[in-house]
């Protein structure tokens, strides 16, 4: 990897999502030489990918560069690389240009979309993860309109502007919000020759209530918000399958569609090579202790989605969310200059500082530890909060501007096809062949 030898301590880094850079920011200029590692040169601001995914920003506004971050950083050095393996009796980490030796190891691959086993959904349903498939996310959907335009037939028409969400979280309810605005704004402007009265939003949601982890009080009025856009709301559903045409559930209800964007859950972006006491299998998410270190491994610690740390208030873990990962990576990165120090570790403590969602124009909810509330207000709380944490000056800069463009010209820019993106033909595979 040609990473030149020195004195310090060698601290290696996989992933620069919130967990890592917030980890990074704070090793800054330490007596450690650092090492970042992962497969893109750029850090995602995740919360806004459905934006990009809806065309109300570029990618560019979300993506910031990694080596950016660090450029200024003393014996610090970033290569872009997918990690295969960690080999935990040599402490090495194996990838794909190379082995690399770390004195303390610190595991921050955050989190992949999780098809609980479906592998029929997976083929067919798109993810939004990740900002190639959130441009993958908006050709089809600009895509699909093209096509519709030109179809004679009826069904046809209607199931290629007819889209279905699968999971009513922040995601899910972002989206389809995004996507009712378009259709109120914009749509029929772009497509007059179509009958956009008759594309449908269908959120699919298995429990009872959908933004199940903010409070009921914000479920019920982001439920009302997004009734009033027009968005088909199906509670207590849950879809078992989809062939890239017909999504079936554990009810009678059936959609014909040629678009299912899943966000139903998410699940740890395990590396192989840990113990497997070590993992818990069912959300494949790292056990670490109070420190962060993962259980069963004194120089390998876990921070962020990835890590679960299982404590009396939080049983399951800490939500995956940037909060609890922005944390973690800051105090482990204090913890680590204790450690070299040889001066005993500071546990985690998790500052819950709230929950938000956005529903469409003016519309939000906010859940703060002792106060919720909701409408313009919460839309402009929502606002301020994701700009603040935006990396880098241009970027706020940039976000903003767009925003108020939209906002006074009911507008979105970026419905581009730039990357056409083309879904796998439909392909019947017999039970031998999955």
């Amino acid at each position: 990897m040609n990473i030149p030898k020195s004195e310090n301590p060698g601290i290696v880094i996989i992933g620069g999502g919130f967990a890592g850079i917030a980890l990074a920011k704070q090793l800054r200029n330490k007596k450690m030489q650092v090492v970042l590692l992962d497969k893109h040169n750029y850090h995602t601001f995740q919360p806004l990918l459905y934006q990009v995914a809806t065309g109300g920003l570029e990618a560019g506004s979300i993506a910031y560069p990694i080596r950016k971050v660090i450029q200024e950083f003393d014996d610090f050095y970033f290569r872009l690389t997918l990690v295969k393996e960690i080999d935990t009796e040599n402490k090495k980490v194996i990838t794909e240009i190379g082995d690399l030796s770390y004195d303390y190891l610190v595991i921050a691959t955050g989190s992949k979309t999780n098809y609980f086993g479906n592998k029929e959904i997976e083929r067919n349903s798109m993810a939004m993860k990740t900002i190639p498939q959130s441009l993958n996310i908006r050709s089809l959907i600009l895509e699909n309109f093209e096509q519709a335009v030109l179809m004679n037939d009826s069904t046809e028409k209607n199931s290629l502007i007819n889209f279905v969400l699968v999971g009513g979280g922040p995601t899910g309810v972002e989206l389809a919000g995004a996507l009712a605005e378009m259709k109120k704004e914009i749509l029929q402007k772009d497509y007059p020759d179509l009958d956009i009265a008759k594309m449908e939003i269908n959120l699919v949601q298995g429990g009872d209530r959908i933004l199940d982890s903010m409070s009921e009080k914000s479920s019920q009025e982001a439920e009302k918000f997004l009734i009033k856009l027009g968005v088909k709301i199906w509670k207590n559903v849950r879809v078992t399958n989809y062939d890239g045409r017909t999504i079936t559930t554990n009810s009678d209800l059936t959609f014909e569609t040629a678009t299912v964007i899943w966000t139903a859950g998410v699940k740890g972006a395990v590396v192989a090579g840990l113990d497997a006491k070590s993992l818990v299998e069912n959300v494949k998410r790292i056990r670490v202790n109070q420190y962060n270190q993962v259980v069963g491994y004194d120089t390998i610690f876990a921070v962020g989605d990835i890590a679960l740390m299982e404590l009396e208030e939080y049983p399951r873990g800490h939500p995956m969310m940037a909060q609890p990962a922005l944390q973690q990576g800051k105090l482990l990165g204090e913890n680590l200059a204790r450690l070299v120090d040889n001066q005993p570790m500071e546990a985690f403590k998790y500052k819950d500082k709230g929950a938000m969602a956005t529903i469409g124009r003016n519309k939000a909810v906010v859940d703060l530890p002792h106060y919720h509330f909701s409408g313009v207000f919460a839309w402009f709380v929502w606002m301020f909060v994701h700009l603040f944490s935006l990396i880098g000056f241009k970027k706020k800069a940039v976000v903003f501007l767009n925003w108020v463009y939209n906002y006074i010209r009911f507008d979105r820019e970026g419905r581009l096809i730039i990357r056409p993106f083309k879904k796998k033909s439909f392909v019947t595979f017999t039970s031998d062949e999955v």
